[in-house]
């Protein structure tokens, strides 16, 4: 499920069906291609859908238009407004944003607004 939710200090951002905050690598460039394999998806583990399922669960102000999904092997990895999305490990209960503005595994992560958007501050 992607649906929406708030973080402290970052407001209404993505998140999973668990309150996990949602996060988009910078390298992707917004280009519905993940960058992210190997020890990098170990940090970030890339938000997929279970087998069989072809269209994500959505919630909160979500934009329908906006969700989608990219091939990532045999499985789909959803996708938000071309922007693939991933978890933290160093998440471990809702509301929290411990990766935002991070630089690891070769660039940076930001938590995801309704509208699609990084969030930078």
């Amino acid at each position: 499920m992607v649906q929406s939710g708030t973080v402290k200090g970052l407001g209404t951002v993505l998140v999973d069906g668990y309150g996990l905050t949602l996060y988009l690598f910078v390298p992707d460039h917004d280009s519905s291609r993940s960058t992210c394999f190997g020890y990098c998806a170990t940090q970030w583990p890339p938000a997929t859908l279970p087998s069989g399922v072809t269209t994500p669960v959505i919630g909160g102000s979500v934009d329908r238009a906006l969700i989608g999904t990219t091939r990532r092997g045999p499985t789909l990895q959803v996708t938000y407004h071309g922007w693939p999305l991933y978890r933290w490990i160093g998440d471990t209960a809702s509301g929290q944003a411990t990766g935002q503005g991070i630089r690891n595994s070769g660039g940076l992560w930001y938590a995801v607004n309704d509208a699609g958007q990084p969030v930078v501050h």
